[in-house]
């Protein structure tokens, strides 16, 4: 079931999702060649009880996944895209690094994702991350009222296409609000015009991720990190946003922004 939310109840998944840009802000300053993802995901753990808020990835058990996680945040390197366990890894000059954190504040969720360069950036890792900004971009412009479901995710897929990229349609973008998945699910690739109408108060976490070379994707031996198929980098970008009267409502940028 779709649900709308409020003003009030939108303005309640602002605040999460300023402290949901908060700790991505503070965690990509320290995204440095030398330091260990657990040392990002312990800074993250701290962050969380230091505001009082819940982790949803904590315990988070899907039917994808194998056995609970217990992390509070996806950390994804390289080929890596998507629930990327933190382990004892140390970050390298080059590593293209997907941040995928949500969290709740007073029953109320905020989800979002970004992808870094750690170092010295290759062409090809700026350009494929460049492609998700842009497609979450473009998501987010057509996040209009009157538009339907299917506009947001061909606005996705066409960016994609004009980059060269390909699509994978198995994870996407979802409504969120009480809790981290709600419907709809907003696939990365679609036609306009098509789908459910949108209408002001659907709030949406609207998530592009590409793999340079494929759509397909394999799982590693722990049950979540799931990477490009042929091995090729990966970025991804996230937003949590509110569908309005007029322009989509960026519900996961800084509160300063």
């Amino acid at each position: 079931m779709v649900e709308l939310k409020t003003t009030s109840e939108i303005a309640a998944m602002r605040t999460t999702g300023a402290f949901v840009a908060e700790v991505l802000d503070d965690l990509q300053a320290r995204a440095q060649v030398g330091v260990n993802l657990l040392d990002l995901e312990h800074r993250a753990r701290d962050m969380v009880a230091a505001r009082g808020a819940q982790s949803c990835y904590w315990d988070y058990a899907p039917s994808f996944g194998r056995g609970p996680f217990r992390n509070v945040i996806c950390l994804s390197v390289n080929d890596a895209v998507l629930h990327g366990l933190p382990h004892d890894y140390t970050l390298r000059d080059g590593d293209v690094l997907s941040m995928d954190f949500a969290v709740s504040i007073d029953g109320w969720v905020a989800d979002a994702a970004r992808t870094v360069i750690v170092g010295t950036p290759r062409p090809d890792d700026a350009r494929l991350i460049e492609a998700t900004q842009r497609a979450l971009a473009a998501a987010i412009d057509a996040a209009r009222p009157g538009n339907r479901l299917g506009d947001i995710s061909a606005a996705i897929g066409a960016v994609a296409a004009d980059y060269g990229y390909p699509v994978n349609t198995d994870f996407g973008g979802h409504g969120l609000g009480r809790t981290m998945h709600e419907d709809p699910h907003v696939p990365n690739v679609g036609r306009p015009g098509r789908g459910l109408k949108l209408r002001p108060g659907l709030t949406l976490a609207l998530e592009p991720w590409l793999a340079a070379g494929t759509d397909r994707i394999v799982y590693d031996p722990d049950g979540w990190t799931i990477r490009s198929a042929d091995g090729s980098r990966t970025a991804h970008s996230e937003h949590t946003i509110a569908v309005t009267d007029g322009a989509a409502l960026v519900l996961t940028r800084p509160a300063d922004r």
